[in-house]
């Protein structure tokens, strides 16, 4: 063999196996400026993408998901999620479009609970109830954002430091959360907190999904699956009662795939307590580890989204609070029941429930929970 073709082939070699590494290497990560705050803070965006074209945009304020682009069966992207296009849109926001909820993601009645013999009054902000942390909770707090690289799994680890009397609650909590966009098209997000007081702790996730990709169409076609015998009951002002009701045999019974807009306006007095569906179902064979807890299909796109968890219950909110008044992406005005949302918690007002799930956290302790939306296409 001619010795300067040889040589040829070897520096070919080097420069082939250079772009590969390049390539192996290249950011996943697209991060700028999405926004500054009135005291002069920058607020930015991160991009996560992934190998099949899926990309999730995060920003630090809220710990929020601004968009999540999904593919449909003919590989057509779409924006699957409400929001805003810009960060005044997230400030002025008080549904809680696409954020890290909490301290206490959902209610706690009358914004009280007894804590070793001490009780505690939180911030009120839905009909005399504390909800969902509070006026700002962690969905309108600025967290630290740290990407981390990968040519497979890109990642944003988020960290908040909320301090002891925030909205009412004891002891300073130290909140790290890690969004994750895996290559099996997961979104999967991490929580991790430690307190220096013994408080309570229960944060969610509260995107607005409409599989269809255009939020113009309702969410009464989409079909939903819920590994649940059971929901916990409200009454009137949407505080669980304490008790455990069997879904068979009522509208809450999606133990099988069921159109979501079959029986959403039943003669039921949950039903009508909650304008709908908005309420806590107790997921099957809580053992602390991740396990199925729902999946939603919408048969015009073909989209399919897995929920596993590894928390004890599951919100599932038909969207009946939307109206009209907010103007979202691209000047959309939200109407009644175009999104939904499947939030994976302890079950509401738990601290003021001996019966439900503990959500103390004491010092030394750390707070884990691990949700995952998985999405493909059938």
């Amino acid at each position: 063999m001619n010795k300067m073709f040889f040589f040829g082939i070897i520096i070919s070699s080097i420069i082939i196996s250079s772009c590969q590494s390049e390539k192996e290497t290249h950011s996943m990560i697209k991060k700028e400026l999405f926004g500054t705050l009135s005291d002069g803070s920058k607020v930015y965006s991160y991009t996560l993408m992934n190998g099949s074209g899926i990309q999730a945009k995060i920003i630090n304020y809220g710990a929020i998901v601004v968009s999540l682009l999904v593919p449909d069966r003919n590989s057509k992207l779409a924006d699957i999620i409400l929001g805003y296009d810009s960060l005044n849109g997230y400030i002025n926001d008080n549904s809680f479009q696409g954020a890290i909820v909490g301290r206490y993601g959902n209610r706690i009645a009358k914004g009280k609970f007894k804590l070793d013999g001490k009780e505690y009054q939180l911030t009120v902000n839905s009909g005399g109830n504390h909800l969902h942390g509070g006026t700002k909770g962690f969905y309108k707090a600025l967290w630290e954002a740290e990407s981390i690289e990968s040519s497979t799994d890109p990642a944003l680890k988020l960290t908040y430091v909320s301090k002891d009397g925030d909205e009412g609650y004891p002891g300073t909590v130290t909140m790290k959360v890690t969004y994750t966009l895996t290559k099996d098209n997961e979104l999967k997000i991490d929580y991790e907190g430690t307190t220096d007081k013994t408080t309570i702790l229960n944060p969610t996730h509260h995107s607005y999904f409409n599989l269809t990709g255009d939020p113009t169409k309702t969410i009464l076609d989409h079909e939903l699956m819920l590994v649940s015998e059971s929901i916990t009951p409200v009454n009137s002002d949407l505080i669980t009662t304490g008790e455990l009701t069997k879904v068979e045999g009522t509208p809450f019974d999606f133990r099988k795939p069921e159109k979501i807009g079959a029986r959403i306006d039943n003669n039921d007095q949950q039903i009508k307590y909650g304008l709908g569906y908005d309420h806590n179902w107790v997921l099957n064979n809580y053992d602390k580890s991740v396990r199925q807890a729902a999946t939603l299909y919408d048969p015009q796109s073909g989209r399919f989204m897995e929920v596993l968890t590894d928390q004890p219950g599951l919100q599932f909110y038909s969207g009946n609070f939307l109206d009209g008044s907010i103007k979202g992406k691209s000047g959309i005005m939200y109407k009644y029941r175009t999104a939904l949302c499947l939030e994976a918690q302890h079950y509401p007002d738990s601290p003021n429930k001996p019966n439900f799930p503990s959500v103390v956290l004491k010092p030394g302790e750390k707070y884990k929970q691990t949700t995952i939306y998985k999405f493909s296409t059938k």
